[in-house]
């Protein structure tokens, strides 16, 4: 994408996000999004789950360089990842987001946060030994510049852990394909294409990958059917642990889920 373009990119996402304007179609989205399968998440355990793979993933902090990529005012993990580290940076396009979290970090010693766009010029840190990207990496539409500053910024034994949505599961992909259209955000939402994750597995070595909401998005399906609340719970947890357990090693079994979590490194020379 040329500078230009993203600079106009950038501005109405910053808009989007510290005004939450949405047209309609985008809050029905959100709705479903962000309300049926967030309930779906908590209550089986998907939440859980993924606050502790990333925890796991991100090892011994203490001597950590720490970058959280695009993280508006923090998310689940950016205070235990600014307590814990050396050196934690923070960057995010909103000064709002940002301004609120510069507030809460004004106590943790080697902990900032600066409005950033992680692509730009002047953006001149490298080096971190994590790079963490939480729902981030499908806001960059061209992967491949992407992956070049995601390299450049990597120190030579650092990690990516990121987590985003997959559109790859045909049901999703038709429902999306209706959407798209009429969406608020659809100039930075690009939900991983198996291309997508393919370029990244080329990059990068994949040391672990975790996917979820694959048989387990079934469970939205089954709110509407004439079923106890504990059977319909537990068949849930039972989808999403073959959900967990088979997208460790099965790209099918993978591609049929809706979010997928990685942890990454560079290759070896």
């Amino acid at each position: 994408m040329k500078s230009e373009e993203r600079k106009l990119v950038n501005a109405r996402q910053k808009e989007f996000y510290d005004t939450k304007q949405k047209n309609a179609v985008t809050r029905l989205w959100s709705y479903f999004r962000n309300g049926a399968l967030n309930r779906i998440k908590k209550d089986i355990g998907v939440e859980r789950d993924i606050y502790e793979l990333h925890k796991n993933w991100f090892g011994d902090l203490s001597q950590k360089k720490v970058l959280d990529l695009g993280c508006y005012a923090g998310n689940s993990l950016s205070f235990y990842l600014a307590q814990n580290s050396k050196e934690y940076l923070a960057i995010d396009l909103s000064p709002k987001g940002i301004n609120n979290l510069s507030r809460r970090l004004e106590k943790i010693p080697g902990a900032r946060a600066e409005v950033m766009d992680f692509l730009s010029e002047e953006f001149r840190e490298e080096t971190f030994d994590l790079i963490y990207a939480y729902g981030v990496l499908h806001h960059f539409k061209d992967v491949d510049e992407l992956i070049a500053k995601l390299q450049e910024k990597l120190s030579k034994e650092g990690i990516i852990v990121s987590h985003d949505p997959l559109e790859t599961s045909l049901p999703i992909k038709f429902i999306r394909s209706i959407y798209r259209p009429f969406q608020s955000d659809k100039a930075w939402e690009w939900p991983f294409s198996k291309k997508t994750y393919y370029k990244f597995e080329k990059a990068f070595e994949i040391k672990e990958r975790r996917a979820v909401l694959g048989k387990a998005k079934w469970s939205a399906v089954m709110n509407f059917l004439p079923i106890p609340e504990g059977k319909r719970v537990n068949k849930a947890k039972a989808w999403h642990r073959e959900d967990w357990k088979n997208s460790l090693k099965s790209d099918k079994e993978m591609f049929d889920c809706m979010h997928l979590s990685l942890l990454m490194m560079k290759k070896s020379q």
